[in-house]
């Protein structure tokens, strides 16, 4: 393995980029890191040295509604911080944020665009509608252009991600994709209006997740003991998650559910006929948020029936 040490003001993506072949381990030092990460290869890892996440932070401010030079917005798929694709790849004990404020004028704002089997462990991830990609792209866009980006013309391989003890903050849809994922011991944080100029839908102040599960797919989100926590959101004003296509597949196990969690618990995004189609579920949820009136369309699992969502059978 090729180890390479980096400071603030050295490009992480010059670094991936230029390493011999093979794995390729990226070590940075405390600091702010401000750039537009791009890095397409496999067997990464990139680690900040600092004692918390805080220490080490990558930034960028673009945004979904900025207008480019040939006229057209940039749209959600070009607006990361970071983008990774690639098998084999790590992230650990980083801040990666979209600084793109304020929301109402910026709109989408992606953080981390992740495509490809990845292990992610201690990351803080900031932006509000979008935050997180889990890629790949659903086959077809709804409107012409809308996924305009680094991926739009790759072919949609099924991949498995692994979030481990991470922080991830934002507000619509912030946890958004393809892959099959399993979030373990993390803290999903929804934030409410306190930087915030505008409303979301009526009395919803936003969505935790937007899945996009493949057709066929067995799994496609898993949160296991993780914590839904949020900042400057009422009661009843937030929802775990809505399809952004019709086979969406997200299952909550053993999680905190604080008390901005509908009682409803997922939307349909107005998709009557996904009820069908989409598996959402949960087992033993706990806390002001957890409910037992959720939507007609939510399972409660047994606990026979949530052994089939460990990590081992979801990640193989």
């Amino acid at each position: 393995m090729t180890t390479l040490e980096l400071h603030p003001g050295m490009s992480i993506s010059d670094a991936a980029s230029s390493a011999p072949e093979g794995a390729v381990l990226l070590r940075l030092a405390p600091g702010t890191y401000r750039e537009k990460v791009f890095i397409r290869r496999d067997e990464v890892s990139i680690t900040g040295t600092g004692s918390t996440p805080d220490d080490v932070r990558i930034e960028w401010g673009d945004h979904a509604f900025e207008i480019m030079p040939d006229g057209i917005k940039r749209g959600t798929f070009r607006s990361y911080t970071f983008f990774i694709k690639g098998n084999g790849n790590r992230l650990s004990n980083l801040t990666i944020e979209n600084v793109s404020f304020p929301k109402s004028t910026s709109g989408q704002a992606i953080a981390l665009f992740a495509e490809g089997d990845l292990i992610a462990d201690s990351l803080i991830l900031k932006s509000y509608q979008d935050t997180l990609f889990t890629g790949p792209l659903p086959e077809k866009e709804i409107e012409p252009g809308g996924f305009r980006g680094p991926t739009e013309s790759d072919e949609r391989i099924p991949c498995r991600q692994h979030y481990r003890s991470c922080r991830i903050c934002g507000d619509v849809d912030f946890i958004f994709g393809s892959a099959t994922c399993y979030f373990e011991d993390c803290d999903i944080v929804s934030l409410g209006n306190k930087q915030r100029d505008d409303h979301c839908e009526g009395k919803s102040y936003g969505y935790c997740t937007a899945a996009s599960t493949i057709d066929g797919e067995k799994y496609g989100y898993v949160f296991e003991g993780c914590r839904f926590l949020n900042e400057g959101c009422p009661e009843n004003s937030v929802y775990l998650g809505r399809p952004w296509r019709d086979h969406a597949r997200t299952v909550m196990l053993n999680c905190y559910m604080d008390a901005h969690i509908a009682k409803e618990g997922f939307d349909d995004w107005g998709k009557k006929s996904a009820h069908q189609s989409v598996f959402y579920a949960e087992y033993a949820s706990y806390g002001p948020g957890a409910s037992k009136e959720r939507a007609d369309f939510v399972k409660m699992l047994t606990e026979e029936e949530s052994t089939e969502y460990t990590r081992l059978k979801v990640l193989g």
